[in-house]
């Protein structure tokens, strides 16, 4: 499709405000226009332009130096997981899942080098569990929803990330070897889920499987996290697994008709 775009139909201008949108990230939330625009290589003036826009339009705000995005810019990059049809077929069965194993349940999607938490679902009775707000990020390489999604790309895909990716040690687990993470991706792959073990803090232990469109596309990952002290990787394997992945096949349903 992309081909058959002439130069007529193109629009720089929309391909220069994503820039800018794609120019904010997890380590650099908050930008002065000239941060902006080493970022993109767009001059100061052109950028003004383009975040006053989407602070008039509520998709950014401002302290009158620094920018940064709002929630609200969620709605561009993740319409269709936001969707009422997706939250309709996917939080019953995940606050059903939260209930059944007692332990916290996300739905991530892949937003460049981060996940973004799209849904959540907590134990009602739960006294220690994980929390985790919707709209929040987390580096890819070091959790199991992550892991999961890049084994989803294409490899073109997957070397592009693999190849600008910096992994920073979190924590004593965290793999910060690329050869060492190319290959847990590709196990996880080859298996269809991923387990990872306090990469991203320490205490923290979380399994996450596919949810897959009706084409089979992989549109998002669905995970348990646990505290590492309650729950080992043993029981995620064999107790935690099968009901993960029964509630993926179950959303994937819903999500046709």
């Amino acid at each position: 499709m992309a081909k058959e775009i002439s130069n007529r139909d193109y629009v720089n201008s929309l391909v220069r405000g994503l820039e800018v949108i794609r120019a904010f990230t997890r380590t650099r939330p908050s930008m002065t226009l000239s941060d902006i625009s080493r970022a993109t290589g767009m001059t100061r003036a052109t950028v003004r332009r383009f975040v006053l826009t989407l602070v008039r339009e509520g998709y950014a705000e401002s302290d009158g130096k620094y920018f940064n995005l709002k929630p609200k810019v969620l709605e561009l990059g993740y319409a269709a997981l936001s969707s009422q049809s997706f939250i309709d077929v996917a939080q019953p069965i995940m606050a059903g899942l939260a209930f059944r194993l007692e332990e916290s349940v996300f739905a991530a999607a892949l937003d460049g080098e981060d996940v973004v938490y799209v849904a959540s679902a907590t134990p009602p009775e739960r006294f220690v569990s994980i929390s985790v707000a919707v709209g929040s990020r987390a580096p890819a390489n070091v959790v199991s929803t992550g892991r999961v999604l890049l084994a989803a790309l294409a490899e073109k895909e997957l070397l592009g990330y693999l190849d600008k990716v910096s992994l920073k040690k979190l924590t004593p687990n965290t793999v910060t070897s690329k050869v060492t993470l190319r290959s847990l991706i590709d196990d996880t792959r080859t298996k269809g889920w991923s387990i990872v073990d306090q990469e991203l803090e320490i205490g923290l232990r979380s399994i996450a499987v596919p949810i897959r469109d009706n084409s089979g596309e992989t549109i998002a990952a669905l995970n348990v996290a646990c505290p590492s002290s309650r729950i080992t990787p043993d029981d995620m394997h064999k107790r935690i697994l099968p009901e993960l992945q029964a509630a993926s096949r179950e959303i994937t349903t819903g999500l046709q008709t």
